[in-house]
């Protein structure tokens, strides 16, 4: 399976302004630039789609071995904050920390932690990182 996204960028770092897009349809040339980014302005950035994937599949990742430890969640809400920081002279993404609440009848909570660790170390995305992958757990 592959998926494609695509991005456009105009003009010098600060001043300029881009668009990003995926094959989907689901963002079609949403506009993102240096103030988005750093600067708190109104608009997306790359991190939070990052996040936004890494909290996307977690989630299927933990239903799948939930349901393979014949569990089925009602409900599993996964946020994910990613760090970017200056690092070797430019920025580098060095941590995505995870907070899951769950509500998943019949689960423990030794089996709940278990299970979501090795969510968080199998999600395909995890894998992708090459950062510090963190989690907070809450069974509801």
């Amino acid at each position: 399976m592959k998926q494609k996204a695509s991005a456009q960028w105009q003009g010098s770092l600060k001043e300029g302004t881009g668009t990003l897009s995926t094959g989907s349809g689901a963002l079609t040339d949403k506009p993102y630039s240096f103030k988005t980014r750093f600067e708190g302005e109104q608009g997306t950035n790359p991190e939070e789609l990052i996040g936004a994937a890494h909290a996307g599949c977690f989630s299927m990742a933990f239903s799948m071995i939930l349901g393979g430890a014949g569990f089925t969640p009602d409900k599993i809400d996964t946020s994910a904050t990613i760090t970017l920081e200056p690092k070797d002279g430019g920025f580098a993404i060095t941590a995505s920390h995870l907070d899951v609440t769950a509500v998943i009848p019949g689960i423990d909570d030794a089996t709940f932690q278990d299970l979501a660790g090795k969510a968080k170390a199998g999600c395909p995305v995890s894998k992708l990182l090459n950062a510090t992958i963190t989690m907070e757990t809450k069974l509801a």
